[in-house]
This record gives structure tokens, C-alpha cells and sequence, in this order.
């Protein structure tokens, strides 16, 4: 699609130094963190090529991981090792969020996001995948599983967009975080505590925030799911959400989900904010395993916590 001013409406770095920067941080915490084997490729789509990181073995249906807002692969370091244990995991940068992926074409939409989804899937040679997806990636493999139903063999869903509109005490959140972590250490980590923040106790992590002040952002706030929406939604489910999250009520979106979807576990964990995927790894983690041990592609029912 043309666009006269096309670099206005796509999201991109202040300055190539910026991105640099950024990105040799991303590659040191990959080095760091990811297992030894791997495989890295980018996969063209309509909307640009994406870069996807492969790891993991074995020929189960493979986990596809979709980071939250500013997000990228490099956010699931913690869940690699464990999710591949007997199957591939495939991580994404999506395009429009910071990282090694190159934006080409606006996304204005669900519609786009399903698309984008579906590109990288058929370059991947992927026909089912298990999708798991955080905040604003949650909300993009809902946005999927509507225009594609049954491409997934399970959704996993964590303190998800898409149940509410963004309220200020959330964007008053973000903004206090974000102000956290410029702080000297001893300082943020007593910040995570007081605002329920776990990702500011992650030290290397910390490492890219500076790099997302200089990331302009321009991708489409989420949609509200309607409640003829979620019925439509058969592909079994799992959903978590943290009891303190600071973007939805949780107890009151898990009622929901289980009211209109037909197969859905749910799982609040006390205590957890919207922070929930870097909150609580090692449960999150399990909770998938379990969850999909019993789904198609799944190797065993052992283990379920159904």
C-alpha cells in the first residue's frame, strides 16, 4: 500500500544510533539467555519481514510465543528451555515493535494483525501451532483464532488485551514504571514491590527500557472482544490473570470467559499484576504444559492440571 507519508504511520527508532544500541543489547541478552541451539530467520510478510527465533525439540504441535506491547522474543528468555523441552518453540518479533523486525506497511487493526499472523505461520510452514500470547499478544492470537479458526490447536492467553477499554489508572501505572526504571537499582527493586511490577527486578531486562523511550510506537490500540465474538471462539483455551492487575478485574473477565467459551481453563494468581508472564515464569509455564499435554499435538495427559 502507498502512502505519501508512510514513515509517519509506521512505528521505528529516533535514530538509527537508537536502534543499534538497542538491538546489540537484545543480541547480548539472547547470547546470554536462549538455549545453544537455535535457529534464526526472518520470514517476509505483507507488512515486512519478521524475525523469528526457532529452539526446542521434539516433533510435538511447536508453541508460537507473541510478546506484549514494546515487547519482543528476547521477553520469553525465561519459558524457552522449559516449553521445548519435547517440542519446538518458535519466538517472534513482531513487526511495528522494537526489535530485529522491519516494518513496511501500516497495521491499522485486528484484520491486519490476523494477516501479518497467518503470513508468518505459512512462511514458517507451520499448519498448527499451540499460540501463546501476553497483554497485547493475547489480544492479536484472539484477533487470529476469529479469522482463522482451528489454525490453533490451543490459545494461551496471559492478562490479555481486549476486555476493556485501556483505563488511566493503567497508563498512570506504565507511566510510574516507566520513571522506576531509571532509578538506581536499590531504589527500582523497592519500586517493583510498591507497584506490583515484577519487570523491574529484572535486571537485564532493565537494559532495554532506555531503548523504548527512543521507539516511536504505531500500532492500534486493542478492540474490545464482543460477547458474540468470544462464543465464536471453540479452540480449547487457557487463560491467567493476575488478582492485582492493573489493566482488567480479573476475577470478573474470568467469569466471563467461562460463560462463553465452550473450553476454557482459568487461572488467577494472587497477587500478580499485569506483569503476570515475568511475575510468575515457573507456574505460568507449567500451567501451559499442563494445558496442552491434553490438547491436540499433545504428547501425554500426564501432568494435567485440567
Amino acid at each position: 500500500m502507498y502512502h505519501e507519508n508512510m514513515a509517519a504511520i509506521l512505528s521505528a527508532f529516533t535514530s538509527d544510533d537508537a536502534r543499534e544500541r538497542y538491538l546489540a543489547t537484545v543480541r547480548r541478552l539472547i547470547e546470554r539467555y536462549w538455549p545453544v541451539e537455535r535457529t534464526e530467520k526472518h520470514v517476509p510478510t505483507s507488512f515486512g519481514d519478521t524475525f523469528v527465533i526457532r529452539s526446542g525439540g521434539g516433533d510435538g504441535v511447536p508453541f508460537f510465543l507473541l510478546p506484549g506491547s514494546g515487547g519482543g522474543c528476547v521477553m520469553w528468555y525465561p519459558y524457552v528451555a522449559e516449553l521445548g523441552r519435547d517440542r519446538p518453540v518458535y519466538a517472534v518479533d513482531p513487526v511495528g515493535e522494537p526489535g530485529q523486525s522491519t516494518q513496511t506497511a501500516p497495521i491499522t487493526g485486528g484484520a491486519d494483525w490476523s494477516r501479518w499472523l497467518t503470513d508468518v505461520l505459512d512462511g514458517l510452514g507451520l499448519d498448527r501451532v499451540h499460540l501463546v500470547g501476553t497483554s497485547y499478544g493475547a489480544w492479536v492470537a484472539l484477533q487470529h483464532e476469529l479469522d482463522s479458526p482451528g489454525r490453533a490447536a490451543s490459545i494461551t492467553i496471559v492478562d490479555p488485551g481486549g476486555f476493556g477499554r485501556v483505563t488511566r489508572r493503567f497508563m498512570t501505572w506504565i507511566m510510574l514504571s516507566g520513571l522506576a526504571s531509571f532509578t538506581p537499582r536499590p531504589v527500582r527493586h523497592r519500586a517493583a514491590r510498591l507497584l506490583n511490577n515484577a519487570t523491574l527486578k529484572y535486571d537485564d531486562v532493565h537494559a532495554l527500557v532506555g531503548g523504548l523511550f527512543r521507539f516511536r510506537r504505531r500500532l492500534p490500540m486493542p478492540g474490545t472482544f464482543t460477547d458474540e465474538e468470544l462464543r465464536r471462539i471453540e479452540t480449547p483455551t487457557l487463560a491467567l490473570f493476575g488478582e492485582r492487575s492493573q489493566m482488567l478485574d480479573a476475577g470478573a473477565v474470568a467469569a466471563r470467559m467461562r460463560s462463553l467459551l465452550p473450553d476454557v481453563r482459568t487461572v488467577v494468581v494472587p497477587d500478580a499484576g499485569h506483569d503476570l508472564i515475568l511475575h510468575s515464569p515457573e507456574l505460568i509455564a507449567g500451567e501451559i504444559r499442563g494445558f496442552t499435554a491434553q490438547r491436540p499435538g499433545g504428547q501425554t495427559k500426564e501432568g494435567s492440571r485440567r
